[in-house]
C-alpha cells in the first residue's frame, strides 16, 4: 500500500486526503457555527445527519451523534493565513477562546478554541521556517 495522493474525483466526496467525522448532537446547529465562528465553507448537506464542510485544501464531516459514534477526545488543527485576525472573528462569533495567539519556538503562532460540541480546535499559521533540530524535533 502506498500514500498515493492521486485520487479518483467525486463530487460526492471533498477533494481530502484525510477527512475527520465529527459526532454532534445537531450536525446543522454546529455547521452553521463553524462557518460563522471559524470560517468553514458549507460543502454538502445530506438531510440533518450529515454535513461535508471545507477550509482551503481541508475538509470535516459533522454527523448526527450516535452509538457508533462517540466523541474520544479528538482535537483538531487549521492552518489559517492570519491567527490574530481569525481568533477575533471567532471571538466575535462567540467561540470560547481556551489559548490564545501565541508564537511558539517552531514557527508557529496559534490559538485554541472550543466549540459548542465540545471540539478543541487549534488555528496554526507559520511565522517562520524553522529547522525542528533547533526546538528539539526530529525531521524524519
Amino acid at each position: 500500500m502506498t500514500n498515493d495522493t492521486h485520487r479518483r474525483a467525486n463530487r460526492s466526496m471533498p477533494d481530502a486526503a484525510v477527512i475527520p467525522v465529527l459526532a454532534c448532537a445537531d450536525a446543522a446547529a454546529a455547521a452553521d457555527w463553524l462557518v460563522r465562528a471559524f470560517g468553514f465553507v458549507e460543502r454538502l448537506r445530506i438531510g440533518t445527519h450529515r454535513i461535508q464542510l471545507t477550509f482551503g485544501d481541508g475538509a470535516v464531516v459533522l454527523a448526527a451523534r450516535s452509538d457508533a459514534i462517540e466523541p474520544r477526545g479528538i482535537s483538531l488543527m487549521v492552518r489559517v493565513a492570519d491567527v490574530d485576525a481569525h481568533c477575533a472573528h471567532a471571538r466575535a462569533a462567540g467561540a470560547r477562546i481556551v489559548a490564545e495567539p501565541a508564537t511558539f519556538p517552531y514557527g508557529e503562532r496559534q490559538y485554541s478554541a472550543v466549540d459548542p460540541s465540545g471540539y478543541l480546535w487549534t488555528f496554526s499559521g507559520s511565522v517562520a521556517d524553522v529547522d525542528p533540530v533547533d526546538w528539539g524535533g526530529e525531521l524524519r
